[in-house]
């Protein structure tokens, strides 16, 4: 089974050449609307890489809107700019600024916001009932066997993944958080301690696992200090508390900042102090998972549990203050872009200052194809 992600990226990124039998334009955009001014045929988006950008529409603009799913458009229909709506995921051509800042757009192409968000619960349902995620701890080459550690129950226990069969494998990108930037991977890529989700079937003992897609990456834990932050370019500065040295952390439109509330701070000291191996595997968060979505209290399931913590704002943040941030490995180890970034921590890196290695962080961002994160 293709994994049904990908379509709806496709289409924007391929589909808008089609729209009524036009050549590629200059310049391309893809993003979320932001605000619309239909008085001076004006769309707002923020785009996938973060910018903010103008889309200019004049009387000869198409618009169509395409379902997803929809691998071209042929079953797209044709539609007015009163039609889109804030939230929807829109690609548009046309002649973009030599800032880069706006686009003057020959053609428009609309997902609507409802559209992906139902989409999005639907896959999210089908992680939950199909979905694996934990740490690899094993790897054979010989028959491309996966062995991962997975908590069920509060408890880690292993699981193999026979990956000998038709396998869509993926690769999250150094220094990226987004599911839209993973690539194409192999079993050969693979690395003990890396992060991993498959959907598939698991078998009626719960010991083995048939995959049909795995998306994989190499990931890090970092404690640290601030020694500053600029909200307005949405960096902190920060002291590696391993390494000694100075850092730049990258807040990234899909990051998630989470300050951890004192209790759940105690408790995940508690945790991670009493895991049964360095790494354990965790659950769902969302998206892939061990269980149902709301079952954090039965399973200890931390990124559930992240979830209900009260977001962070930058601004906050003072020098000083604790963090412990996951991200990619990415090409330099003093430039990261936080996937997870939690402040509040200081009772782990008390009790257990290696202990966040153990921690399974970060959402992965794998609705990120379809604009939801």
């Amino acid at each position: 089974m293709k994994h049904v992600r990908y379509l709806a990226a496709l289409v924007l990124m391929a589909g808008a050449a089609q729209l009524r039998g036009q050549a590629p334009a200059a310049g391309r955009a893809i993003g979320a609307v932001t605000a619309i001014d239909a008085g001076s045929s004006r769309i707002t988006i923020r785009t996938d890489a973060g910018a903010e950008m103008k889309l200019t529409v004049k009387e000869n603009t198409g618009f169509l809107r395409v379902g997803l799913g929809e691998k071209d458009l042929k079953n797209a229909s044709k539609i007015a700019l009163s039609d889109v709506a804030v939230g929807d995921r829109v690609l548009a051509r046309g002649t973009a600024a030599a800032d880069g800042a706006s686009l003057a757009a020959t053609s428009i192409v609309v997902m609507s916001k409802a559209e992906i968000a139902k989409k999005h619960e639907a896959d999210r349902a089908e992680w939950r009932k199909r979905g694996v995620f934990g740490v690899i701890t094993a790897l054979n080459p010989s028959n491309k066997e996966i062995t991962i550690s997975v908590h069920q129950g509060g408890v880690a226990k292993p699981l193999v993944i026979a990956a000998s069969g038709e396998v869509d494998f993926r690769r999250y990108a150094p220094d990226s958080v987004r599911f839209a930037d993973a690539r194409p991977g192999s079993f050969a890529e693979l690395q003990v301690g890396d992060q991993l989700k498959a959907l598939g079937t698991k078998s009626d003992d719960g010991t083995r696992f048939t995959p049909e897609f795995i998306v994989s990456g190499s990931f890090r834990n970092i404690a640290a200090t601030v020694i500053s932050v600029d909200p307005a370019a949405r960096t902190i500065k920060i002291t590696d508390l391993d390494t000694k040295k100075p850092a730049l952390v990258r807040i990234a439109p899909d990051s998630s900042l989470r300050k951890l509330q004192p209790f759940a701070a105690n408790m995940l000291a508690m945790r991670v102090n009493g895991a049964a191996g360095p790494r354990p595997g965790g659950g769902g968060h969302g998206g892939p998972g061990n269980g149902p979505r709301g079952g954090a209290r039965a399973s200890g399931d931390l990124e559930q549990m992240l979830e209900r913590m009260p977001v962070l704002d930058l601004a906050d943040l003072k020098p000083g203050d604790a963090l412990i941030i996951s991200s990619t490995k990415g090409a330099e180890p003093d430039k990261i872009t936080a996937i997870t970034l939690l402040a509040g921590v200081e009772p782990i890196l008390t009790s257990a200052p290696k202990g966040r290695q153990g921690m399974v962080l970060g959402d992965w961002n794998l609705g990120g194809m379809s604009g939801e994160q």
